[in-house]
């Protein structure tokens, strides 16, 4: 995916997302003004990140990690480290944090779709200011029964939650939102072969 392409699936979601109108226009802001928003160095106006919502193909169980220097459940993500393949980079985000191999996109045809944005401050620490993650969000579909990782750095635990279990976790509006869409977006699409 080239920046163009990004931009592409930027406008997609700007058209059918009327309510988040704001996010997108940053996002895309970001994207098209400013030659270095992939790269987590970029401070200001902030850079671009990638993340995944994770669903069981047994279950719909949803994946979650206990961050450790946030200390809140999250999704799996992080920087993009120069790539502006977003969908690439929350895939390979999501493999090294969770130990998961066989990760989909939901929907698995059609090319890329973007699950939801979200722009969030991230305090200044050591040597980095504060700045703006500007989150691209996919739904990612696995296994419960691959195994998961042992231990992470960037994480205390990663757990399977249940629909049930997972409304305790979600504190924060944005977890939510990406609640949601992924209900709504699974109510349509089958779980695929166990």
């Amino acid at each position: 995916m080239t920046r163009a392409d990004l931009i592409e699936l930027l406008e997609r979601y700007f058209e059918a997302h009327a309510e988040e109108r704001a996010t997108t226009r940053r996002i895309l802001d970001l994207v098209e003004r400013e030659p270095r928003c992939f790269e987590r160095d970029c401070y200001a106006p902030g850079h671009v990140t990638a993340s995944a919502w994770i669903v069981s193909r047994e279950s719909r169980a949803v994946l979650l990690t206990h961050h450790r220097k946030l200390d809140r459940w999250l999704q799996l993500g992080g920087h993009t480290d120069g790539e502006s393949d977003v969908l690439r980079s929350a895939l390979r985000e999501a493999r090294e944090e969770s130990g998961l191999v066989r990760l989909e996109p939901i929907p698995a045809t059609g090319g890329p779709t973007i699950l939801d944005l979200d722009v969030h401050e991230i305090p200044a620490r050591e040597s980095e200011p504060a700045h703006a993650h500007h989150d691209v969000r996919f739904l990612l579909e696995a296994s419960e029964r691959e195994p998961l990782a042992r231990q992470v750095a960037e994480s205390k635990a990663l757990v399977w939650f249940s629909a049930d279990d997972l409304a305790s976790r979600l504190g924060e509006e944005s977890l939510a939102r990406m609640a949601r869409k992924a209900s709504r977006w699974l109510a349509q699409s089958p779980p695929g072969p166990a």
